[in-house]
């Protein structure tokens, strides 16, 4: 009996160490080393039936891509999309042999998985491919990335390319925060200012021309992400971070001072909210994600209005809120039904566990890696939580103890920190775990205004948040993860990205913003 579970253990030490070292990102769970080998050649036979064929007709289209060499193919590649196997979500399996590859899964966003995983081996291994077995799932539901274009625009091809290296992660989520102070990025046509006005601007020059996306890039961007399977979160920051909207439409601003002004929408007035379901009513056609993020964050920045108006003062009083926190919690509460009445649920950042909103109507980001607390209290009150604090999870942090541009905070953001996470507080999770949604990588980029520092910011740090959020845990390890990462680096070089090199920190001059953000910030 003895022997027997040691011959276990041994196994599997071996299938994980194995699925370690394959060049595959992320990690797979399970990998099983077969005799022989693939080759992927000029006359490959590809066969699906019904649904998989879409799948089918990706791989062909992504092989012509590769330009790969003419050598003779071995055999056949199978899709098989088998709905009444009983996998786990988006769990899909590879079987390489000498004559054959089948891919299985039975979900199109696994069977689609499958084939980004044959890809990527058929890419780094140059279309010979070891005979293996892979079985494979993700740890969570939610993999994301977030990209900031309210501070600096980066337009569709650049969000085109983020999104076909996130399919090729595995990446599921792409939140796009669209709407913030510097700027309105999305047109709205029954309200054409938010950006012919709101549109003007970005963080470093708030007279650059009016940059956004037209409904049809929406819809464009949408469907490319679909096919990717990827779900587009649109996000409306209210009632703070409204700047852009209350430039463009004064009557619905909530005042403010200095460089707040304008900064919250006005919470008493009924035409504050019926503009902002005549908006959400436009988003809502755009994106069919289930989720509205809603922001919900940092309120008292631009507050100071509401503790003078005497409108709001009263309105305070009549419905008996206490104070202007209370009068915060009552707006994001009415927001949250008023999404809910449109078939959507709200997603908003961790200070909404505080608003008295029902967990059936809101998903909470925690983002505040300094208070722990909010992450606790958002579970025991029943939130699903979706993980992205900043300690290591914000993109706008420093990487790497020499540079000079981007955000600290008792430390900043290497590779290795995010590939770690969630270790560092999984003990709050105990007991929780089934409402732990994922986690996601969050870019900000008041320091990042053009697509070379966005690159050196996002990659490879993207590659270890897409592992962390896929790989099961007993399937990670650290140093095998770096011993393979080169290749992928190869990867992005053929994309022309300029990415941070870890492993010769000091070679690539990191990229620097205007002049005047061209420094370190703390906090």
């Amino acid at each position: 009996m003895k022997t027997q579970i040691q011959l276990i253990l041994l196994f599997a030490f071996l299938s994980t160490s194995l699925g370690a070292q394959m060049p595959l990102f992320p990690t797979p769970a399970k990998t099983m080393q077969g005799k022989g080998s693939f080759v992927v050649g000029n006359n490959l036979s590809i066969e699906a039936q019904g649904d998989a064929q879409k799948i089918a007709d990706q791989f062909s289209q992504n092989l012509k891509e590769m330009h790969l060499s003419d050598a003779a193919s071995s055999g056949t590649v199978h899709f098989k999309l088998n709905k009444e196997k009983a996998m786990a979500p988006e769990a899909y399996s590879l079987q390489i042999t000498s004559s054959a590859i089948q891919a299985e899964a039975s979900s199109i966003s696994g069977l689609f998985y499958a084939k980004e995983a044959l890809l990527q081996l058929i890419r780094f291994n140059k279309g010979s491919l070891n005979a293996c077995r892979i079985e494979d799932q993700p740890r969570y539901g939610w993999r994301g990335f977030m990209l900031d274009e309210s501070r600096h625009f980066f337009g569709k091809e650049k969000v085109k390319q983020y999104l076909d290296i996130m399919a090729s992660l595995r990446m599921n989520i792409f939140h796009w925060h669209l709407t913030d102070e510097p700027g309105w990025r999305i047109e709205i046509k029954r309200y054409p200012k938010l950006t012919t006005v709101g549109g003007i601007g970005n963080w470093h020059d708030p007279k650059a021309p009016a940059t956004y996306y037209t409904q049809e890039d929406i819809k464009e961007i949408v469907a490319y992400a679909a096919e990717r399977q990827i779900t587009v979160i649109p996000e409306f920051d209210m009632p703070g971070h409204a700047t852009a909207v209350c430039r463009a439409y004064p009557e619905v601003s909530g005042g403010g001072e200095g460089r707040w002004q304008h900064f919250t929408f006005h919470p008493c007035k009924e035409e504050t909210y019926e503009f902002i379901s005549h908006v959400l009513d436009e988003i809502i056609t755009l994106f069919p994600s289930p989720y509205i993020h809603i922001g919900g964050d940092e309120v008292h920045y631009g507050n100071q209005s509401w503790f003078t108006d005497p409108e709001i003062q009263q309105f305070i009083q009549e419905k008996k809120l206490v104070n202007e926190v209370g009068l915060e919690h009552y707006f994001i509460r009415r927001i949250a039904d008023m999404v809910a009445s449109k078939g959507k649920t709200i997603i908003g950042w961790d200070e909404i566990v505080d608003a008295g909103v029902s967990p059936s109507k809101a998903v909470v980001m925690w983002w505040r890696h300094d208070r722990q607390y909010q992450l606790v209290k958002a579970l025991e009150q029943g939130f699903r939580v979706i993980m992205t604090p900043r300690r290591p999870l914000y993109g706008d942090f420093v990487q790497y103890g020499g540079h000079a541009v981007g955000r600290l905070w008792n430390g900043y953001n290497p590779i290795e920190d995010i590939y770690r996470f969630p270790d560092n507080v999984i003990h709050l999770m105990k007991n929780y775990e089934d409402q732990i949604m994922g986690m996601q990588m969050s870019m900000w980029t008041e320091r990042i205004a053009d697509p070379k520092r966005l690159d050196f910011m996002v990659f490879p740090r993207l590659v270890a948040v897409a592992e962390s959020a896929w790989t099961l845990p007993k399937a990670k390890e650290s140093s095998l993860f770096m011993k393979k990462l080169p290749r992928f680096l190869e990867f992005l070089d053929t994309k022309g990205i300029y990415y941070f090199n870890p492993f010769a920190p000091d070679m690539r001059p990191e990229p620097t913003s205007p002049e005047k953000e061209d420094l370190l910030q703390n906090g």
